[in-house]
């Protein structure tokens, strides 16, 4: 009885990955009903099961107001929009509300682990009301390319501190601490907006973590009225940022770097600069804690198999 149960569940996941999936194998999501599902959320939920076989769900244009959740029974998926600017998943949950705090106030999650996110942009449309996370990550192996955060205060949330995540061509924006979080995470060649007098970074990396977040060959910008925009600040003693051959505006800070208000955070941060150009990446006048780097340990920070060693191997640059 329980071989033919079991017999009947596979036929039926056998059955569903056949009907909804296109031409190309992908399951398709549309606003307007002409997909397989209507959802972003509809179409994770069938896909969930820790299936080994890779899935991919092609999201079409439009504007999906949902609060999504990509849970740790999924693996090997690959959620990929049609346009960065017209895939829109977005809701306006804020920590305040009905006391469900930063972490609650996610519009995307991801717990499961080897996700990959192309060309969508995950919006926290809240406002300016405290904490208001866009994307909030647990898992491990998580990818996004060309991929927009859109928010205020909190818009980015690296969550779990053994989770290795990529960035690739994205845009954050943000108020204060608008990337923060205890995951390893590299940022290449994206571009990082500041809204306002605040800091850019926040990260809680654990001590026994080698590298927490590292910019490399990113572009950083802000308001007009912004001037006194910070590289980050240490949310936990041991954060761990790096910037490394970015172009910086004049709006940061010339300090560069903030100790949260608690000296003993000056001995254990662990942050840096190198090879950074524009006005704001004068170095004469940063805090004497920061860390400088020679020209090989910066080259170490953007090579994959040092900043994602573990004990299983990943490299979302050679995508």
């Amino acid at each position: 009885m329980k071989n033919l149960s079991l017999s009947l569940l596979l036929l039926a996941a056998v059955g569903l990955s056949a009907q909804a999936k296109d031409e190309q194998g992908r399951i398709v999501v549309s606003p307007d009903g002409s997909g397989d599902f209507k959802t972003v959320s509809e179409a994770v939920r069938k896909v969930r099961g820790d299936f080994d076989e890779p899935v991919t769900i092609f999201v079409r244009n439009g504007v999906y107001p949902e609060k999504l959740v990509v849970n740790a029974t999924v693996n090997n998926l690959t959620v990929e929009g049609e346009n960065p600017d017209s895939v829109i998943i977005t809701y306006g949950d804020y920590a305040s509300l009905n006391n469900m705090g930063t972490s609650g106030s996610y519009t995307a999650k991801v717990e499961g682990n080897n996700i990959t996110f192309k060309n969508i942009t995950f919006e926290n449309s809240a406002g300016k009301v405290g904490p208001a996370v866009a994307m909030h990550t647990i898992g491990d192996r998580i990818s996004f390319y060309n991929c927009r955060f859109l928010g205020n205060q909190d818009t980015l949330y690296t969550g779990g501190r053994n989770g290795r995540l990529y960035f690739e061509n994205c845009y954050v924006e943000g108020t204060t601490d608008f990337i923060f979080g205890s995951a390893t995470a590299l940022f290449n060649r994206c571009h990082i907006h500041g809204k306002a007098d605040s800091y850019i970074t926040a990260a809680s990396t654990a001590a026994e973590t080698p590298v927490g977040y590292v910019f490399y060959d990113c572009k950083v910008t802000a308001d007009p009225e912004v001037t006194k925009l910070y590289l980050g600040r240490p949310w936990r003693p041991y954060a761990s940022t790096a910037f490394i051959n970015c172009e910086l505006p004049a709006a940061i800070h010339p300090a560069g770097w903030h100790n949260w208000g608690d000296k003993a955070n000056e001995a254990t941060a662990r942050y840096a600069e190198y090879g950074c150009k524009g006005p704001g990446a004068d170095l004469s006048k940063r805090v004497d804690w920061e860390k400088s780097l020679t020209t090989a340990e910066a080259a170490r920070l953007t090579d994959p198999t040092y900043i994602y060693d573990r004990i299983l191997y990943w490299n979302p640059m050679a995508k």
